[in-house]
């Protein structure tokens, strides 16, 4: 069945602003709700509001330029026309961050359902329905629902009264379910600031090195939250991580070692920072993304440019033999692991592990030393990953 979303957004805090503009991890607060409804399959996504500001307006287009359309409609007649009489739409309160996944719980429901929170101190925010239980600021509602109660409206608040005509229609009262959390209603910015701190840390992900673990979070923690108020694309940091690789490569082609050490180093964290910007802003990216299958090959390419020139100044061609044979191991190693848990993974060959683990070689001015090194390293991932995944074990003498 259709899912539509309809979004109040003209409610004004102590200071005279929006609450749709209050701010929530580097965005606003309509941002994210629009997000959420967006993750949950709804399209379109109405936004009830009084007026415009130019503060909204940027919300709105930058919503826009990211893909997600979003009507603006200043009253329930035309918020009303939006919809299909079939259709159920999600119907979120002013004020209101819902975590996603209750957004997709309810989502999932073939009929109106409402949302609830206990009747206590701890919900005395959110809008009593019964002796029992509060509107939690989430309901599922019908499109012709919408419809009538606009045709009868008049000077009332269309969120009301359109909650109160849902639950004497007989919609299916809901509690919050446990595994998904509470939604929060906020009613000034300090209200959000924990929510806001506790949606930068849960962006964090797995980290499945030792590199992502223990040398760049510091640098991906503080990336993160200066770029979340940015227009910065999470795609775009991916596509600069392949253009410094490839930079390298060219580095390294023309004997320019450090220089192309350190524009590898620098593209390290920038998959992670990518990935987390598009956690928070609820826009997961996908690997069948061409700039993320392109790191690791040109990350390669810059490798085998490093040894090629190795060769060919004094090395021999046992450095272009050894990054050759890095590169085959840990390709290996890549489709053998694929998402497989391996028991101290965070050991094995990856990327960023690879490059970090330059410095010490090259403080010494030992890069060939490096490239056989890593040839190892990725061999004995490689045979790791084989014996954990098939259960292979390595026979050193014929039979």
């Amino acid at each position: 069945m259709a899912l539509g979303a309809l979004i109040a957004a003209y409610s004004e805090d102590d200071s005279g602003g929006l609450l749709a503009l209050l701010p929530i991890a580097g965005r606003t607060l309509l941002d994210y709700q629009v997000r959420c409804a967006a993750a949950a399959g709804a399209a379109p996504i109405v936004v009830l509001v009084d007026q415009i500001p130019i503060a909204l307006n940027d919300v709105l287009q930058r919503l826009e330029r990211d893909g997600l359309a979003v009507v603006t409609v200043s009253d329930s007649t035309e918020a009303a026309s939006r919809f299909e009489a079939g259709e159920l739409v999600l119907l979120l309160a002013d004020g209101l961050a819902p975590p996603p996944e209750l957004l997709g719980a309810v989502a999932a429901a073939e009929e109106p359902v409402i949302v609830t929170v206990p009747d206590d101190e701890a919900h005395r925010k959110f809008e009593r329905i019964d002796a029992a239980s509060r509107w939690a600021g989430v309901a599922l509602v019908e499109g012709q629902a919408i419809g009538a109660t606009a045709a009868m409206l008049g000077d009332w608040d269309l969120q009301s009264t359109l909650l109160r005509r849902t639950l004497q229609d007989g919609a299916r009262l809901m509690p919050v379910p446990a595994e998904t959390g509470e939604p929060l209603l906020a009613h000034s910015a300090a209200d959000l600031a924990g929510l806001d701190r506790h949606l930068i840390v849960a962006s964090r992900g797995a980290r499945r090195d030792w590199a992502s673990r223990y040398v760049l979070p510091l640098v991906e923690e503080y990336s993160t939250e200066r770029l979340l108020e940015t227009s910065v694309r999470p795609e775009s940091l991916v596509q600069l991580s392949v253009l410094l690789c490839l930079a390298a490569t060219l580095a390294f082609a023309t004997g320019w070692l450090w220089p192309g050490l350190a524009l590898l180093v620098v593209s390290t964290p920038l998959g992670l920072i990518a990935r987390r910007l598009a956690a928070l802003r609820l826009q997961p990216m996908t690997n069948r993304s061409l700039a993320r299958r392109l790191q690791w090959p040109a990350t390669g390419a810059a490798l085998v440019a490093l040894g090629w020139w190795l060769s060919a100044n004094g090395s021999g061609w046992g450095a272009l033999f050894a990054a050759a044979t890095a590169l085959a191991f840990a390709e290996a190693q890549r489709v053998e692991r694929g998402k497989l848990e391996i028991p101290g993974e965070i050991w094995l060959f990856s990327r960023r592990n690879a490059i970090l683990a330059a410095l010490p070689f090259a403080a010494f001015g030992a890069w060939t030393l490096y490239l056989a090194g890593l040839a190892v390293y990725a061999a004995a991932s490689f045979f790791i990953a084989q014996h954990v995944n098939h259960g292979v074990g390595i026979e050193l003498t014929p039979r």
